[in-house]
């Protein structure tokens, strides 16, 4: 059983969709599982759905006002490098209507309805490949794996929208009593759940590079660091989560091939701009068809 697993990014996933593109379009690989967190879990069901141009174009094409229905920073240029600062009018504005988070991301939600249609979700719901999204839940302080095969079309909606929910600066969500947020404050890379469902092998994209290649910028006020002390936090997890994915990838026998970003894209993956992200995504898939041509020169080397 074969498992593609794609880890949370924000606007990195643009290079997981490169990755992907060359594994399922140039090698045909068929894929039984697939699983996404954060911004994995918008690339799974049209990758399975086989259908890449369309998630090509909408990943290539979303900005702020694409996801955040109240942006809770301004976006500014500091020695050639986007940053963010503190919105005071909007985070001002969220909590005098009782939000609990600096931003809202509701039109995040809605292009998720509008770009993965009902008849796209009954053809995967009905086929032979799963598709699961990580979220946490907040309240029973767990990771939960919510599988396509369980929910009805509103609620896939729903926890695909939860898995990229990025809080403080995103929305908080209650659904059946609990509190959900970003399936990578649980877990960045699901690649043991996809080992404890069965997968022998897992292609797992990882919006990170294998090696620390920068120092952080010194945050420029408390906006700043509560940004860099999550960017900090995630990083952690993600580091754990391949730890113990190799772990559990020994006990069962199964092999991993590991794709991280080349290079350094962003220090600030909230920033979504469509030239980035289609050079992002270019980068992807020649990376993809270089680590190919690499790994199959290696026996003749030995």
């Amino acid at each position: 059983m074969r498992a593609l697993v794609i880890s949370g990014g924000g606007s990195k996933g643009a290079f997981a969709g490169g990755v992907a593109q060359y594994l399922i379009e140039d090698l045909h690989k068929d894929y039984d599982l697939y699983l996404g967190t954060s911004t994995g879990s918008l690339l799974v069901s049209h990758l399975a759905l086989q259908k890449v141009e369309k998630i090509k174009e909408i990943y290539t094409s979303v900005n702020q006002n694409s996801i955040f229905s109240n942006c809770p920073f301004i976006i500014k240029k500091r020695y050639g490098e986007d940053t963010i600062a503190i919105n005071h009018f909007n985070v001002f504005r969220n909590f005098m209507k009782g939000s609990k988070t600096f931003g809202e991301s509701k039109n995040l939600k809605k292009l998720i309805r509008k770009v993965f249609t009902e008849e796209e979700f009954e053809e995967l719901k009905g086929g032979p490949k799963e598709i699961i999204v990580t979220v946490s839940n907040l309240s029973l302080n767990i990771v939960e794996y919510k599988s396509i095969n369980d929910f009805s079309y509103d609620d896939f909606c729903d926890w695909v929208w939860i898995s990229c929910n990025y809080i403080p600066f995103m929305s908080l969500v209650r659904k059946d009593s609990f509190e959900y947020a970003d399936g990578g404050f649980a877990s960045m890379i699901p690649i043991e759940e996809a080992i404890k469902r069965g997968a022998t092998h897992v292609d797992a994209i990882i919006l990170q590079s294998e090696t620390n290649l920068y120092n952080r910028m010194p945050a420029r006020g408390p906006f700043g660091l509560l940004s860099n002390l999550f960017a900090f936090m995630m990083d952690r997890i993600e580091y754990q989560n391949i730890k113990i994915g190799k772990y559990e990838a020994k006990l069962n026998n199964a092999t991993i091939n590991f794709y991280f970003t080349p290079t350094l894209l962003t220090t600030n993956s909230l920033v979504f701009n469509k030239k980035q992200m289609l050079e992002w995504w270019k980068i992807g898939y020649e990376y993809a068809k270089t680590k190919e041509i690499d790994r199959q020169e290696i026996p003749d080397e030995e």
